[in-house]
């Protein structure tokens, strides 16, 4: 059993950063794949970018790519999500999430995740 917990989330204008953080407890990251995803109001949860714990591969939403950059710190067995020149769309709760697997690519198909955290609240004020 893995417990997540996030933190990292607040109020942020327009074009500001944030970078939240994903740690566990119960057991360590390896052999698993970590992913962040966020839900906006009245919207599906969605795929956000993940890593493999163990290679370190990553993949991005096409929507956050080049702005958002995950990361993981394996002595703190805490991965985190630095979020640059941020949006109203970014706007959501963000939620981790673990993948057991020993794929060598993260998945980004939120069925396929097995842990997930409780969530912390992004605000992106214009």
């Amino acid at each position: 059993q893995v417990q997540l917990v996030e933190s990292g989330g607040g109020l942020v204008q327009a074009g500001g950063s944030l970078r939240l953080s994903c740690a566990a407890s119960g057991r360590t990251f390896s052999s698993y794949a970590v992913g962040w995803f966020r839900q906006a109001p009245g919207k599906e949860r969605e795929f956000v970018a993940a890593l493999t714990w163990s290679g370190g591969s990553t993949r991005y939403a096409d929507s956050v790519k080049g702005r958002f950059t995950i990361s993981r710190d394996i002595a703190k067995n805490t991965v985190y999500l630095q979020m640059n020149s941020l949006n109203n769309e970014d706007t959501a709760v963000y939620y981790c999430a673990a993948h057991r697997s020993g794929s060598t690519y993260p998945p980004s198909s939120r069925n396929l995740y097995d842990y997930w955290g409780q969530g912390t609240q992004v605000t992106v004020s214009s």
